[in-house]
């Protein structure tokens, strides 16, 4: 839900300076095999990952960033998806960054002001869960699929 995240990844960096990985997962860094590995073994056994990235536009150069290594994301078999902020003026949105699994409990993130993660939290209560997954819904059915989604 940010337009920011992590203003000093190594990585972000590199991007800045031009670097990009050609939608090629055999050049990204080590560390999303791991993610891939996560993804692909939910996936394997029928669990359904989506994401949902709402933005502001035009967007930043860290949304930009993000968009250009989602390719990663969909080939490890993530469903990702683009919500213009304007378009979801109208919707409850929870006040932070979250993962929600199952429909039974809830990761939220907290970040600074600039972007740096400063803590997360655990819930599974049924009035946090449903207005969360609500949300979560009303965002996936107006958003754009990430091979149709273009950056403005």
């Amino acid at each position: 839900m940010r337009d920011s995240y992590t203003p000093d990844d190594p990585e972000f960096a590199r991007w800045r300076s031009g670097h990009r990985y050609g939608n090629d997962p055999a050049r990204l860094p080590d560390w999303w095999g791991a993610w891939r590995d996560v993804v692909g073994g939910a996936t394997a056994r029928g669990v359904v990952m989506r994401r949902a990235r709402i933005v502001c536009e035009p967007v930043t150069d860290c949304i930009r960033y993000e968009h250009d290594v989602t390719f990663a994301n969909v080939a490890a078999g993530e469903l990702v998806r683009w919500l213009p902020r304007r378009k979801a003026a109208d919707i409850a949105l929870p006040g932070t960054d979250l993962w929600m699994f199952d429909g039974s409990s809830v990761l939220f993130s907290y970040f600074s002001g600039d972007g740096n993660a400063v803590d997360r939290e655990w819930r599974t209560e049924p009035a946090v869960l449903e207005p969360v997954g609500s949300a979560f819904e009303a965002v996936w059915e107006r958003a754009t699929p990430h091979a149709e989604y273009k950056l403005a």
